[in-house]
């Protein structure tokens, strides 16, 4: 699976970030979303598989493109399951921050998890701590585990949670405890893959967010040797409902990495938009091109490859000039 579609999945995540990227600090966020969407389904079908969207842009009746339930691909291939976020991100890119990724996760069919659209309480670790934390323990008890396992102090732990109202008692928590805590604007997905390498400082990522994002990290975290662990936070009849309108019978229950994403290799594929501490944004350079920064990673082997790519942008900066004149 890897070495027939991780370079073609490479290919439509950078289409994706080199649309999108044209509206970084544009304050346009809808546009930018757009951008990145049209981008990856113009792509989608060209691709050698048979896949489903099973996490895309929303319902079909709520999406015109990359809903659930959508088939992609060209039919001549595996049958897939695929999740897909065209730009995780979209108001990092309107006020031109960092982090912003186009990312797409592929898995064989029956995989992934079909997770609504709704929070996810969730908890990822690097390897050092993987299978050793569990989200049901109260969160001093997790961060004295997670402390003696590293064998360091609590005062030399780093945890990262993003700076919401909702996460207020968590952060004193946190506070009370000593640790240091990276508070974070955005990127739900990033913040988890940062708990993987070494270079981020950060050891466990805590706090809710979205569930479509937490399948996607856990796409990544089960290719760099990580783990993830979460809980649907539905908040009405409603939202219980469609959960078991998507198959999951029990939507209080604790989902490990391979309720996430199953026990099969999955393929991670993202490029970046804006520049993160993992991957370089989209670079213009002279002569109408653009440098993109992507990683591909498989489970099955554990590997993690960077693909940097020079693009020709011609016709397509012609185009953006037509976008913005006036």
């Amino acid at each position: 699976m890897e070495s027939q579609l991780a370079l073609e999945l490479v290919r439509i995540t950078e289409a994706a970030a080199l649309e999108s990227a044209r509206w970084i600090g544009r304050g346009d966020k809808n546009s930018a979303d757009d951008a990145a969407t049209t981008a990856i389904r113009s792509h989608f079908n060209t691709v050698p598989m048979d896949g489903t969207v099973v996490i895309g842009e929303g319902e079909m009746d709520e999406a015109p493109m990359l809903y659930i339930g959508e088939r992609v691909g060209n039919r001549k291939g595996p049958k897939m399951d695929i999740a897909v976020d065209p730009l995780e991100g979209t108001e990092t890119v309107a006020k031109g921050l960092n982090n912003a990724i186009s990312v797409i996760a592929a898995a064989p069919q029956g995989s992934l998890l079909h997770a609504p659209d709704m929070y996810m309480q969730k908890l990822a670790v690097g390897p050092k701590l993987a299978g050793s934390l569990s989200l049901d323990d109260p969160l001093e008890q997790t961060l004295a585990k997670a402390a003696l396992l590293l064998d360091r102090p609590l005062t030399d732990l780093t945890v990262s949670i993003l700076d919401r109202e909702r996460h207020r008692s968590i952060i004193e928590v946190l506070r009370q405890a000593g640790v240091r805590i990276k508070l974070l604007g955005h990127g739900d997905v990033m913040a988890a893959i940062d708990t993987c390498t070494e270079d981020s400082g950060v050891d466990l990522y805590i706090g809710s967010g979205g569930a479509p994002e937490g399948v996607l990290a856990a796409a990544a975290m089960k290719c760099m040797g990580g783990d993830i662990q979460g809980r649907l936070l539905p908040d009405s009849d409603e939202d219980i409902e469609r959960c078991k309108r998507m198959g999951i019978e029990q939507p209080e229950r604790l989902l490990t990495m391979d309720d996430m994403v199953g026990r099969q290799g999955v393929l991670f594929v993202a490029t970046g938009v804006t520049s993160g501490d993992f991957l370089q944004g989209v670079r213009y350079l002279p002569g109408s091109r653009a440098e993109t920064h992507s990683v591909v990673m498989y489970s099955e082997t554990k590997t993690v490859r960077f693909v940097r790519s020079v693009h020709q942008l011609k016709e397509q900066l012609g185009t953006l000039a037509q976008a913005v004149s006036f």
